[in-house]
């Protein structure tokens, strides 16, 4: 056989090895019910060049003849991030066997988010999945992709008052379980580390928090809460953590746990805490948010809020073929929203008081 210009082996390829004409292969391979009137001998002869020259049929060409690309954009803030990579994995999960995912990491750049989010677009993606940051909210390609008939899903926010769908847990009732959690195991004197101003989880996260420790009557010192600046990237959460820790220490207020914004974040403060020569949980128990992997696997094991991040990406998907169908329909749907129920996870990272009078701190 002559060298190909395309390293891709095509139906022209297998005609030319075969002997037979290029529609009778495209036919026959194609399995169109016309191929019933091709004789059986030359099927099998057919599909077995096709088998030997290791053809794939070209998926892009017959998406554009039949105007469907079957393909899914999925565009995350941030892939090094562990709270993404199960989200991916439930979209993945819940995509059908033809369609494929265009995956796309977007590493906390507002650049690389528009221009991704454009090329996804450019690439005909049938819907669009985003599993979101800060960054989202400012982009101006939201009116592209309406105007384009595109449907799109944000996993990690609400912006169903912009008419999207979304899929995110309830913060405000996670961080109450959060506080419950210490309450009952006798903590009184809490550190709080709140989440970058700009993140819609914060302040839900927060409020929940409050709500809990009022019905408990605990008041927060102003000196114990602190917040984490802007996340550049993954590991900020962590650096944050372990430079807050600090800072705690230094305020001279005792306290004997800490809730952190995140399991990244707690895992900063773990390391802080044991380089002071501190033992968590026996002098200061410490409790994040997410139940990431990394959570799972440190010692100790983070106690964590945990977020069904795989169920809200298999979510998300199910709502994205439902509005594709809708759309072939011709049928319009409202936007949907699904708060998911946060759970607590208890490991070894938390436990009551310890009984002398004073906790963690430089009035110990």
């Amino acid at each position: 056989m002559a060298q190909r210009k395309s390293g891709h082996v095509t139906l022209l390829d297998i005609a030319h090895a075969c002997g037979f004409s290029v529609s009778t292969v495209s036919i026959v391979l194609s399995e169109a019910p016309l191929s019933q009137n091709v004789a059986a001998a030359t099927r099998d002869q057919i599909r077995a060049m096709a088998r030997q020259l290791g053809y794939h049929p070209d998926a892009f060409a017959r998406s554009l003849r039949r105007r469907r690309s079957q393909t899914v954009g999925v565009l995350a803030y941030d892939l090094t991030d562990p709270f993404c990579t199960p989200i991916v994995r439930g979209i993945q999960l819940g995509l059908p066997a033809n369609y494929l995912p265009l995956l796309m990491d977007a590493q906390t750049q507002r650049k690389l988010f528009d221009s991704y989010l454009k090329m996804i677009l450019e690439r005909r993606a049938e819907c669009v999945i985003v599993i979101a940051s800060w960054i989202f909210e400012e982009t101006n390609l939201m009116a592209d992709i309406e105007k384009n008939h595109v449907p799109i899903i944000i996993v990690g926010r609400d912006l169903t008052g912009r008419r999207i769908s979304s899929v995110f847990v309830d913060n405000e009732e996670g961080g109450a379980l959060a506080m419950r959690h210490l309450c009952k195991l006798g903590h009184r004197r809490i550190a709080v580390i709140r989440g970058p101003e700009e993140l819609f989880d914060t302040e839900p996260r927060w409020a929940g928090v409050q709500r809990a420790a009022a019905e408990a009557g605990i008041q927060f010192d102003s000196r114990l809460v602190f917040q984490l600046p802007s996340l550049v990237d993954a590991i900020s959460g962590f650096e944050g953590g372990l430079r807050l820790s600090k800072q705690m220490l230094q305020s001279g207020c005792p306290f004997t746990a800490v809730i952190a914004f995140d399991d990244l974040t707690a895992l900063g403060v773990v390391r802080g805490l044991t380089e002071a020569g501190l033992r968590v949980p026996q002098d200061c128990s410490v409790l994040g948010f997410d139940d990431v992997l990394p959570a799972e696997v440190s010692t100790p094991g983070i106690t964590t809020i945990r977020q069904p991040m795989k169920e809200m990406g298999l979510q998300a998907v199910k709502w994205a073929l439902q509005a594709l169908d809708a759309r072939e329909r011709g049928v319009s749907i409202k936007p949907q929203l699904h708060k998911a129920v946060p759970q607590l996870v208890i490991r070894m990272s938390t436990s009551a008081p310890p009984k002398r009078k004073t906790g963690a701190g430089a009035a110990r």
